[in-house]
């Protein structure tokens, strides 16, 4: 007979048993898509702060705050305090697009944390509660305002789900994009990295647009992330992103930054674009802004509010539980200073992990800005082309190995077996990535460290010894949208 939610919750001593059934009721119901799942075959009960508990009675660690959605942690006191007052108070629950004190609050708050140059002349739109859904918003707002329809975007970008459903709605226009170089040093795409790769990019950008003959007609718009997630935790350079700004400004093309991983200070700043100092046309935010809740919005310039009544809606746009809980997480990180907090760490904790570069040669990279941390593996064994000049910088001469997606997996299982929670990502999907709530202690930081050195150490000694095959069916990058 098969245990029910409330049974496996009282059967809590019985926790091997709950724990496999409940996976296995999983496996045998749930659809073919889920990804998270089959990496991290664990079956959450119990969560404060960093830590999760399982139905099997282990403790993890986690460095995967729900795609980067917990800024403060599991069930931050802060957060279920708000959540409470609103259920307490007999407010409505969901409200379409009406106006609410809670929703006042919230835009309030999240007008006090936007780029100066947006405070004062922006407009809100709420949305679906994905990210997907802002950002699709964002390209219909950008249609609409310029009257045209091409969208400039960069390759490794991740933005969302549903380009399926906006191309199969009624009345949908033809989606054209064109994709531009990222600029990177590990991978350059030009073979050089460095502050000479991102001007070749920004060179390649500037005469794709003003080039007559390039097949690329002057956009809607230009989309990108200040820090590329899912592409492999990817910084782009300050100076480029200025550059892009100067770019789409002079050409009247309406810059979007997509901050729905990157916002609330996981990068070191209140939101990513802070740190170049730019401020973008249009602002695609979700994940932390609900305080775990689910949430989605577009902040842009008043400029472009060309929006007719019910342009673009969604019924669960008015999800008073997400504005509370976002409006106490956005205020708990502005006042505590959380932003500079995840700064200070992630560098320390980047130092840190370089040092695995020099021990292990299946580290190929270690990157990040903030609590936004990534590490690549690759084969060390296999061709790395000669280059004139390197792609880790001018004085390289060789070209990085080929990423280890099979090694990267060995990783995260064996940091599983620690009690590490941690997502993978990438181009190959072979970097491991660190995407811890803000409020990491720096004994809980010194412990994720540890137990992440110690299983790129087993995984790495299994590899080279070519002893002990490594487990698992190949699991494809989970979206994070």
């Amino acid at each position: 007979m098969a245990v029910t939610e409330s049974e496996a919750e009282g059967a809590y001593g019985e926790a091997p048993a709950v724990h496999e059934g409940i996976l296995g009721r999983q496996s045998a119901r749930e659809s073919a898509a889920r990804t998270y799942a089959r990496a991290l075959p664990i079956v959450p009960v119990r969560a404060r702060g960093l830590t999760i508990e399982g139905a099997d009675g282990r403790r993890y660690l986690d460095c995967l705050s729900g795609a980067g959605a917990l800024a403060l942690g599991h069930n931050h006191p802060v957060v279920l305090e708000a959540i409470r007052k609103v259920l307490d108070s007999g407010a409505p629950l969901s409200v379409l697009d009406l106006a609410t004190p809670v929703k006042d609050r919230f835009i309030t708050e999240l007008f006090h944390t936007l780029p100066p140059g947006l405070v004062g002349r922006a407009r809100v739109q709420f949305c679906g509660p994905a990210g997907t859904d802002a950002v699709e918003a964002a390209l219909k707002l950008v249609r609409a305002a310029t009257g045209r329809t091409g969208v400039l975007t960069f390759t490794g970008a991740y933005h969302g789900m549903t380009a399926g459903a906006l191309a199969v709605s009624g009345g949908a226009d033809e989606v054209r994009v064109a994709r531009l170089p990222y600029p990177q040093d590990y991978r350059c795409p030009f073979g050089v990295g460095g502050a000479q790769g991102a001007e070749l990019s920004a060179r390649w950008t500037e005469s794709l647009l003003d080039d007559p003959k390039s097949g690329v007609p002057l956009p809607a718009g230009m989309i990108l992330e200040p820090v590329q997630g899912e592409g492999g935790v990817l910084p782009a350079p300050d100076d480029w992103l200025r550059r892009m700004r100067r770019i789409t400004a002079e050409r009247s093309v309406p810059l979007i930054a997509d901050e729905v991983q990157t916002g609330v200070g996981r990068t070191g700043a209140f939101w990513a674009v802070d740190h170049s100092g730019i401020t973008p046309d249009v602002m695609v935010l979700s994940k932390a802004i609900g305080g775990s809740l689910p949430l989605a919005v577009v902040v842009y310039r008043e400029e472009l509010d060309v929006w007719r009544p019910g342009a673009h809606a969604g019924t669960f746009r008015g999800n008073q539980l997400a504005m509370a809980a976002g409006t106490a997480t956005l205020a708990y990180v502005r006042e505590n200073g959380l932003a500079d907090r995840a700064a200070d760490l992630g560098a320390r904790m980047l130092a840190q992990l370089g040092e695995l570069k020099s021990r292990f040669p299946c580290v190929g990279d270690v990157r990040g800005r903030g609590l936004m941390i990534g590490v690549e593996l690759v084969n060390p064994e296999g061709p790395s082309a000669s280059l004139g000049a390197g792609s880790c910088g001018p004085r390289a001469t060789t070209a990085p190995y080929p990423a280890d997606p099979e090694l990267a997996r060995a990783v995260q299982r064996e940091c599983l077996d620690r009690g590490l929670i941690v997502e993978l990502g990438g181009r190959h999907n072979a970097v491991v990535r660190l995407l811890p709530p803000l409020t990491i202690t720096d004994e809980q930081a010194a412990a994720v460290l540890d137990r992440l050195t110690d299983a790129v150490t087993a995984a790495a000694r299994h590899h080279a010894d070519h002893t002990t095959p490594l487990r698992g069916p190949a699991i494809p990058a989970e979206r994070t949208g």
